[in-house]
């Protein structure tokens, strides 16, 4: 199942992805849940499955507004230097345990919408990641049920501003309009193995990033382990878990996105996420 967060008529609102647009499931459960986060946070995942199966379109694409697939995440959780072909171009050393650093909510862009270049830096780079929506509130998870607590996949680009990052890299992470997340959900049950995608990231058409989810250092399940011993996972957490070699930084010159670019991340299995870049 493909689950979306969307606008229509005024009213923020979720539904599921079918041949020819899009199910309102906020129309079909009476609005009981604000929004895919309340969804996951009573455990109702099964229940839009249900209401979707066989369901036909209400919404095409063209009558609704794309949000970020979870607009409100308590938390948005980072993993860098996660391939060992990135932390190579880089020049960094590899990692023994997972690098995290966290994003603000107003980073946030929906598929189809404007990532914003900041006017304090033309260093602004891609980076397209495989993320994860966390499924239940948990803490100290085995990396064997690691995979359990996870409500499904979607696309993240990760746009960084790199000189704000050398001293900061809170600060470098965290410009407004930043963080594109989406097109959708696809749930957990879809995705037999997240070690088993390809990830592409594609510049003005021009393919710039493409790897395979196996090559990450920590794995999504190491990931999971990890941050659960740090913090309590929240339904709807956000967790991106890092990208290949191919950023703009690591290019001879560099490349920098800019006003006009066109950005897509697409993972195999889950979606293309494309966003336009605009200046300040």
């Amino acid at each position: 199942m493909r689950l979306v967060s969307f606008r229509h008529a005024g009213a923020s609102k979720f539904g599921a992805v079918v041949d020819g647009g899009i199910v309102d499931l906020s129309a079909h459960t009476q609005a009981r849940w604000s929004g895919l986060r309340e969804v996951l946070a009573a455990k109702m995942l099964p229940e839009l499955a249900r209401l979707a199966k066989g369901a036909s379109a209400d919404l095409k694409f063209t009558d609704v507004e794309l949000l970020p697939v979870i607009p409100d995440p308590e938390k948005i959780l980072c993993i860098g230097l996660n391939y060992a072909s990135h932390v190579g171009e880089v020049g960094r050393a590899l990692p023994e345990v997972p690098s995290v650093f966290a994003r603000l909510r107003n980073t946030l862009v929906p598929s189809g919408g404007n990532i914003v270049r900041p006017k304090a830096s033309i260093a602004f780079d891609y980076e397209g990641e495989l993320a994860v929506i966390i499924g239940e509130r948990c803490r100290h998870v085995s990396r064997g049920r690691a995979l359990s607590v996870i409500a499904g996949y979607t696309c993240f680009l990760d746009g960084s501003v790199r000189d704000f990052q050398k001293h900061s890299v809170t600060a470098g992470k965290n410009f407004p309009a930043t963080g594109p997340l989406g097109p959708w959900m696809v749930t957990a049950d879809v995705v037999e193995d997240p070690q088993r995608l390809e990830l592409t990231t594609r510049l003005n058409g021009n393919i710039v990033q493409r790897d395979t989810t196996d090559h990450m250092i920590f794995d999504v399940a190491t990931i999971i382990e990890y941050l659960s011993t740090v913090t309590w996972l929240e339904p709807g957490d956000v967790i991106a878990t890092g990208t290949p070699d191919g950023v703009g930084l690591g290019r001879t010159p560099p490349l920098w996105m800019k006003g006009g670019d066109k950005v897509e991340v697409e993972i195999s299995g889950i979606g293309t996420l494309n966003v336009n870049v605009i200046d300040e």
